[in-house]
């Protein structure tokens, strides 16, 4: 049984870091992609970022660039998203998600139930 687990949420102030972490259980995590994906409350969940199978490449959504980086330990089963300058506007129930590599929610096979990041102002 696939199992993903988010934790690393939490609240913390417009300026301030959070670090995400995805562990990953029942599956050869190396062989997917994985990837971060937001819901904020009244919106559609939205991609943030995803990285390959080897951790290569990386893609993010505009409003995260230069702001979260998204990586991964293979030996670990276990995916990060670093969180550097947070604003009010990435307040979101954040979920991680393992899959082929793209930016649609149907590109991802495993969810995991999200972890809530606030930022306040």
């Amino acid at each position: 049984q696939v199992q993903v687990v988010e934790s690393g949420g939490g609240l913390v102030q417009a300026g301030g870091s959070l670090r995400l972490s995805c562990v990953v259980s029942g599956l050869t995590f190396s062989n997917w992609a994985m990837a971060w994906f937001r819901q904020a409350p009244g919106k559609e969940r939205e991609f943030i970022a995803a990285i390959t199978r080897s951790g290569g490449s990386k893609y993010y959504t505009d409003p995260v660039k230069g702001r979260f980086t998204i990586s991964r330990d293979n030996g670990e089963n276990t995916g990060y998203l670093q969180m550097n300058s947070l604003k009010p506007e990435d307040t979101a129930l954040y979920y991680c998600a393992v899959g082929s590599r793209g930016h649609y929610d149907g590109d991802y096979n495993y969810w995991g139930q999200g972890t809530q990041v606030t930022v306040s102002s």
